[in-house]
């Protein structure tokens, strides 16, 4: 069953060149338990489609159009009380870098304590430190009753990304929202953060939206994929497909730019060229600039995501791409 459904969302930003669409006509969904893996460049728009979805774009942003279906109501259309009501209590958000989203000031179990509090007015302190203490324990904090007065500072960076799951987790939410949970981490301990999310997902039936853009945590950890460039998805398929059978040129530079045990290679692929700025988004096709494959019909208008196979959709007007894949 779908929890969340986002149609058409458009998000944009007032600049000195004028105003630029960052999210352009994204639709995508992730049923209740599942994970939905958002892979792309930095600059694609993955991030701001995660604070479009939880209504944390700040001005000179804005969301244009679209709506954000959640468990049958659309959060484009709450009230501010209402959305903040669903922040941390249904939806969790796991952010990117703890130790800007932390407060150096005040304890882990002082900011623990505050976001069950938002949602349970009534808890007293010694329970709200009770359950602060538990959110730690099932993060696999250890000693987490002595953790639980430690600042930020005092505590590794796999810590702290356990302290932000428990935060994310600590009122129950039916989804979470981790905008790339792994980055900053060595891939010991990455490995650990991921079990956990695995975990707790099995363990309390909540979805996941996984925004990355490392192809290998969305192999490992994603039900669906959804390839994301300049604003736009431009593959979305379930995850082995992706990695099978890939149909958009953009999907295929990404794969091959990924080092394989059993291949030996002098030197990766690399796709050429970069994301384009949203103030200078070249016209028809926004990848044909970097497309080996790129003609002159790619040029005319923005091809739509259509579907190439079944359940499996890309934005490429060469699409079924077995010729070029291989």
């Amino acid at each position: 069953m779908t929890l969340l459904s986002i149609e058409g969302l458009r998000t944009v930003f007032r600049t000195d060149q004028g105003e630029v669409t960052a999210v352009d006509g994204v639709d995508l969904s992730v049923a209740r338990g599942k994970t939905l893996g958002i892979v792309g460049e930095s600059g694609c728009g993955k991030s701001v489609l995660s604070l479009s979805v939880m209504r944390l774009v700040a001005p000179p942003g804005r969301i244009a159009a679209g709506r954000v279906m959640f468990d049958g109501r659309d959060l484009l259309a709450l009230s501010a009380a209402e959305m903040r009501a669903l922040r941390g209590n249904r939806i969790g958000m796991i952010f990117q870098e703890p130790m800007t989203s932390l407060n150096p000031v005040f304890t882990v179990g002082a900011q623990l304590s505050e976001a069950i509090r938002a949602h349970d007015r009534r808890a007293s302190a010694a329970e709200l430190r009770k359950r602060a203490i538990a959110a730690l324990d099932r993060v696999r904090i250890p000693a987490a009753a002595r953790r639980v007065d430690d600042y930020p500072h005092q505590m590794s960076g796999g810590m702290r990304q356990r302290v932000m799951i428990a935060m994310a987790l600590a009122c129950g939410p039916d989804l979470v929202i981790a905008d790339e949970p792994t980055t900053a981490l060595d891939v010991t301990v990455q490995a650990q953060i991921l079990d956990l999310l695995r975990e707790l997902q099995q363990q309390s039936g909540m979805a996941i939206i996984l925004i990355t853009h490392d192809l290998g945590v969305v192999a490992e950890m994603a039900d669906e994929v959804a390839v994301m460039y300049a604003g736009r998805v431009v593959e979305r398929a379930a995850g082995a497909a992706v990695f099978d059978d890939p149909q958009h040129p953009y999907t295929i530079g990404l794969l091959g730019s990924i080092p394989r045990i059993e291949e030996r290679r002098d030197r990766l692929l690399a796709i050429e060229g970069a994301v384009p700025a949203p103030f200078a988004l070249p016209r028809g096709c926004r990848f044909h600039p970097r497309c080996a494959f790129a003609g002159a019909d790619c040029t005319e208008a923005q091809p739509p995501l259509l579907e190439v196979a079944p359940a499996h959709q890309a934005a490429c007007i060469h699409a079924p791409v077995e010729a070029f894949a291989g």
